[in-house]
């Protein structure tokens, strides 16, 4: 799938590993994704841009609310990139919505996605939006719990049974949850999810 949300030559920098130094490639590679995988998984969205766009249809009952502005606000997936073509209808017959806002203000110059599209109101029915779905960028945070959940991943195998421990420090047993990890992802969490 290759969306890591970090680079290798981090992940080995944090190690201590030298960069000429390719024997455990594969196996960073393995954590990388499976860390970025876990982070999608934990916050119920993913961080990286489709690259082409693609249409999702939304139910209008229950994804709408009312803004301050009096508008509808219907509530989408995150939209890395302005929507190409907002349509309502059913299966055999949409027609494009001409006018609408997307929400929040300034999302994507701030790196973040658009997340509602607002209109005076939205038909019953179905929505269609054709965008490129996902995060226009990776958020500092998201790329940093990467690194420290895939360190921590490629440390486990020295850790049998969720045990660690040392000479001077003595045996402790890991914690099923890197709290570093979850205080950086955890305002990324969509309500439901975590």
């Amino acid at each position: 799938m290759a969306h890591e949300y970090a680079e290798l030559a981090d992940l080995k920098s944090n190690l201590n590993v030298e960069s000429e130094d390719t024997t455990r490639d594969a196996m960073l590679q393995a954590v990388l994704a499976a860390a970025s995988r876990g982070i999608d998984t934990s916050t119920g969205r993913r961080f990286w841009l489709d690259e082409e766009p693609t249409a999702r249809t939304f139910r209008v009952g229950g994804r709408v609310v009312r803004g301050d502005d009096g508008g509808e606000r219907l509530l989408l997936d995150d939209v890395g990139a302005a929507p190409v073509l907002v349509e309502a209808g059913s299966a055999s017959s949409w027609a494009a919505v001409p006018d609408y806002e997307t929400g929040p203000d300034n999302a994507l110059v701030r790196g973040r996605p658009i997340t509602s599209l607002t209109a005076g109101s939205w038909p019953a029915g179905r929505v269609r939006v054709t965008a490129r779905w996902g995060w226009p960028q990776v958020p500092d945070e998201i790329r940093q719990a990467t690194l420290i959940q895939a360190a921590r991943l490629y440390r486990r195998k020295d850790s049998p049974e969720g045990v660690a421990g040392s000479a001077e420090w003595g045996v402790m047993r890991l914690s099923r949850r890197d709290p570093d990890v979850w205080a950086l992802i955890e305002h990324f969490i969509l309500p439901g999810f975590g």
